[in-house]
């Protein structure tokens, strides 16, 4: 049984019990038999070694399981063979058992620009959309929130994930392997919401917005970092075919545009974080992603802009509250 079933009474969501039971048996079901790529990983999965890490620390950016010496040799390239095998690793690093896992995103950049501006995550109950391996889930655990849910549809990832709890075994910390529009309508519970990433691949960025507000309690907090577009009108980039060499880019706002949204569907007290250019430095190609990345994306007579011809990728953050006082 997945565990988050075990402790929904606690989390005050057992009302749900029915529907996250039949929600987690459809997508773990996906992940392990009808998925091809499931099928190999639940077998790589039963491969990684029985071994408790003697130190774990969030706190670093790359993330530490476990140290160098509790391996010999042949283990240590037996557990690097395996992980590798669950790439492309895009959010990270980590470092487990002296392996270090070098992801193709720098996510430690990002949770700096973050962490400084964020309500105390204490005994919050969390949502994080789109969490892949979860780096930023493991880095809020360090704050000992109540509890933790991130949604993951991409199975890669999402075994990602369970590779690292393999060994790591944070307690207050799920994934599940959905997406955010199937998971019970638990309107007015979450403290925070971890958007990042993600708005841009939505065909109603509205009404996205206006769903994670339903979500959150109405002293929540919403984090949202998505791609903007310079400029100082409210106006939004609609790609023709691709950005970046991503198809499935619909909407991307300048600033103005993305707190005029937020302001369209009810949030207040919107803060402005920061605007920054996507830069080698924090996303890069690396053997652990097998894939082309930013430097691939770039027009290369001119990297401000896509190889398409937009702007080249700039990331905004907002931190917005869902009702004021």
């Amino acid at each position: 049984m997945h565990k988050l079933l075990n402790n929904l009474k606690s989390l005050e969501l057992n009302q749900y019990r029915d529907e996250f039971a039949e929600l987690i048996k459809k997508a773990d079901y996906h992940a392990t038999h009808t998925h091809g790529l499931g099928k190999k990983f639940i077998q790589t999965l039963k491969q990684l070694p029985n071994i408790k890490p003697d130190n774990i620390n969030l706190t670093l950016d790359s993330i530490k399981i476990g140290n160098k010496n509790q391996l010999n040799a042949i283990q240590q390239n037996d557990l690097r063979d395996l992980l590798m095998s669950f790439h492309p690793w895009r959010k990270g690093p980590f470092n487990i058992f002296g392996i270090q896992v070098e992801s193709e995103w720098d996510s430690s950049l990002k949770w700096k620009r973050i962490q400084p501006h964020l309500s105390p995550l204490y005994h919050r109950k969390i949502l994080d959309i789109g969490s892949s391996s979860g780096y930023y889930m493991f880095k809020m655990a360090e704050q000992n929130p109540r509890f933790i849910l991130g949604v993951e549809p991409f199975i890669s990832f999402y075994y990602q994930y369970l590779a690292i709890q393999h060994f790591a075994q944070i307690p207050q910390v799920y994934t599940i392997p959905t997406r955010l529009e199937d998971l019970p309508q638990i309107n007015n519970y979450f403290d925070t919401i971890f958007c990042m990433g993600i708005l841009y691949h939505r065909r109603s960025p509205l009404d996205f917005l206006k769903q994670m507000q339903y979500l959150l309690n109405k002293d929540g907090e919403l984090v949202l970092e998505t791609l903007t577009i310079p400029g100082e009108d409210e106006v939004s980039l609609t790609p023709k075919k691709r950005y970046a060499k991503m198809h499935n880019i619909f909407f991307i706002p300048t600033v103005n545009c993305l707190r005029l949204w937020l302001e369209k569907c009810g949030f207040c007290d919107i803060k402005f974080i920061s605007t920054v250019a996507t830069t080698n430095k924090e996303q890069r190609k690396t053997s652990w992603i097998k894939t082309e990345s930013l430097q691939d994306f770039l027009n290369p007579k001119d990297n401000t802009k896509t190889i398409e011809g937009y702007p080249a990728p700039e990331r905004t953050i907002f931190i917005a509250k869902k009702k004021c006082n």
